[in-house]
């Protein structure tokens, strides 16, 4: 029977970089888009015939800005995809875009070639925040984004919000997931900033013009109320969705399906082997061409490695873990585990139905240290009970 995967195209190219970002693109570079097409194009054919055994059921076009690049270019990319390999005629396939670069006739090219899912940066209702993020759009211009995708014939389509931008107040954020949720989409993704060194908002890094971690947990947890009460299922820390409407190929990474990457950054896992293609859009593109090697970082994954991602990434979504999944996925218990989980459900941190162990919206918030010690646990470390998380005063101290 043939195994299923997904495969992901990295479109490293923008019009401007946003304040925020620290992912591989390049700004204003349409120079390199023709090179940058022949390589990728050419990287997918030269690969194919190891996907021999594979359908593929979903596929995502991420940057960078992919709507930027024009449907033209994404369109050859995805027919040249069908041509090398079997792609399911109900395969989700996502467009990235930014309200600035959406075109109603080039959604319409589009949606006819078989792009069915579409996700728009909208991030902030805010005009002031979207300019001093170097947000290209105004909110009135992402308005006029979804109702052109609508026009378009998506019937899938999802915003992505951030939480915890520069002088963002708590009723900012409300008022932004108010007129999100008006639009009606499928699906909501909402990410809390994370400053990172070397963007530009990095200088504002400890500053009060950033909302400190107090005010975002209240966002958080704000979130995930208002997104419940209209309708919107949490299944992942960051991820909404009406029933059905989930993101399919999002969804492999966190349950560690098969995934294969094209172009510069893109990442793999295929069977037991994990990779990354070199950052560098110029290297990419001179190494295809060249016959070179484009690989930057590979390994091989053990079942030790692979159990324990199933817990860091499993407890990433609400659809959680198990005993039962993970003796029969690696032919043990996580016996090592119980202690740990069943103290943080006695804190409110987390939840046990039939057996899956999952976050409450509160436990997510210290889901890194949460896993950290699982992981620990899962090693055989010893874990200190004394951690904070664990004190009866340390849930009131966070709000």
């Amino acid at each position: 029977m043939d195994k299923r995967i997904g495969i992901y195209f990295h479109i490293p190219f923008c019009a401007s970089r946003c304040a925020y970002c620290d992912f591989c693109s390049t700004e204003n570079r349409r120079d390199l888009i023709p090179a940058y097409q022949e390589a990728i194009i050419a990287h997918l054919e030269e690969y194919a015939p190891r996907l021999e055994g594979y359908l593929v059921d979903t596929v995502y076009f991420g940057g960078g800005t992919p709507s930027w690049y024009g449907a033209k270019n994404l369109i050859k990319i995805f027919d040249a995809l069908k041509r090398c390999c079997k792609v399911l005629v109900d395969a989700e396939v996502t467009l990235e875009a930014n309200p600035d670069s959406i075109k109603e006739d080039e959604l319409r090219q589009l949606r006819r070639a078989g792009f069915n899912r579409i996700s728009i940066g909208m991030q902030s209702a805010n005009d002031e925040i979207l300019k001093f993020i170097n947000r290209r759009h105004t909110n009135e211009r992402a308005l006029d984004a979804f109702e052109a995708a609508r026009k378009a014939g998506f019937e899938n389509i999802s915003l992505d919000l951030i939480y915890g931008l520069p002088a963002q107040s708590r009723e900012d954020w409300a008022d932004t997931l108010t007129r999100a949720v008006l639009l009606g989409p499928e699906h909501i993704s909402c990410y809390g900033l994370k400053v990172e060194e070397g963007t530009a908002l990095w200088q504002y890094k400890d500053t009060p013009l950033i909302p400190d971690d107090d005010t975002q947990a209240d966002m958080y947890l704000y979130t995930v109320s208002c997104l419940a009460s209209h309708g919107y299922a949490q299944y992942e820390i960051s991820n909404f969705a009406q029933r059905g409407f989930e993101s399919r190929h999002n969804l492999k990474y966190w349950q560690l399906e098969d995934y294969a990457g094209f172009g510069a950054s893109a990442a793999s896992l295929v069977g037991a082997s994990r990779y990354t293609f070199t950052s560098d859009v110029e290297e990419y593109i001179a190494s295809v061409k060249n016959g070179n090697p484009v690989i930057s970082e590979s390994e091989e994954i053990s079942l030790r490695e692979r159990s324990m991602e199933y817990v860091m990434l499993g407890l990433r979504t609400v659809h959680g873990i198990s005993a039962e999944d993970y003796a029969e996925y690696f032919r043990g218990g996580f016996e090592a585990l119980l202690p740990l989980l069943e103290s943080y459900r006695k804190y409110g941190y987390m939840r046990e139905v039939d057996g899956r162990w999952s976050f409450t919206p509160e436990g997510f918030l210290l889901s890194n240290s949460l896993i950290g010690e699982l992981l620990d646990a899962l090693t055989e470390k010893k874990y200190n009970i004394s951690t904070p998380w664990k004190q009866e005063d340390y849930y009131s101290s966070l709000f």
